[in-house]
């Protein structure tokens, strides 16, 4: 020892030795070391398991704010829509929202959450934003049931808008499809023109859009063509209607069918 303390002859064989016990210690560390590790690696595996269903949470519940925001928006840009088209219609009108759409091929009707209470009575016209809906045909205390210009059952007396010609427009049963029946095939009407109420009947003002012709069609050994209009409104998409109140509910009736 004191020759290896002085001459440090045995540091080689320190070394050799050394090189020889690494293994054996590595070996003997190596299941703690091993062990060590996967619990570091399953606790950080945890944690980021956690932070990412934190973040997917808090982007689920993002993605539901924006629906809201979005439908909120939507809704906005409706009543507005449906307060500028009160103005140009120049009456007293009342917004509604619909309860119930019933598009049997039959019977096209909506259930509106106004009543009695909110001075609706039998007759009211119907509109939105785009143009003619329909009329109350049934008012209760709460609610009241309207008809659809597209219901087989419902007439409106309407003109084009080019030339004045005057008829009436018939429900066909279809969502998109207007009637426009007794047109004699050497009427001035064509594709594209617009039709407005008419006034004559009293139940409608004059002027509120209803469509647009979709074709003429002359039919042969016929003296009437066969009309198809487009309605303004799209009736799948309706949420609120604007409720025109006009005159003595008394005095006031349904449209005639010609």
């Amino acid at each position: 020892m004191v020759m290896d303390h002085k001459y440090k002859s045995l540091e080689s064989v320190r070394d050799a030795l050394s090189l020889l016990v690494y293994p054996i210690q590595l070996s003997v560390e190596l299941p703690g070391s091993f062990t060590e590790w996967l619990d570091e690696s399953l606790a950080g595996r945890r944690k980021l398991q956690e932070e990412v269903d934190s973040l997917r949470t808090q982007q689920f519940m993002q993605k539901a704010q924006m629906q809201k925001f979005a439908a909120l928006q939507a809704e906005n840009i409706r009543l507005r829509e449906l307060l500028d088209s009160s103005f140009e219609i120049g009456e007293k009108v009342l917004i509604a929202e619909l309860m119930s759409v019933n598009l049997d091929p039959y019977k096209h009707q909506v259930v509106i959450n106004k009543g009695e209470i909110h001075d609706v009575y039998t007759g009211q016209p119907l509109v939105d934003a785009e143009g003619v809906m329909g009329q109350i045909v049934h008012a209760g205390p709460y609610s009241s049931t309207a008809m659809l210009i597209t219901d087989t059952s419902h007439a409106i007396p309407v003109q084009v808008n080019r030339n004045g010609l005057r008829s009436i427009a018939l429900g066909s049963g279809a969502i998109n499809r207007l009637e426009l029946p007794y047109i004699p095939n050497s009427a001035d009407i064509q594709s594209g023109d617009l039709l407005i109420t008419s006034g004559l009947g009293g139940i409608f003002p004059k002027g509120l859009l209803i469509g647009t012709v979709l074709s003429v069609r002359d039919r042969p050994g016929e003296l009437f063509r066969e009309i198809e209009i487009q309605p303004a409104v799209d009736f799948s998409t309706l949420e609120e209607v604007l409720v025109i109140t006009k005159g003595d509910a008394r005095s006031v009736r349904l449209a005639e069918e010609p």
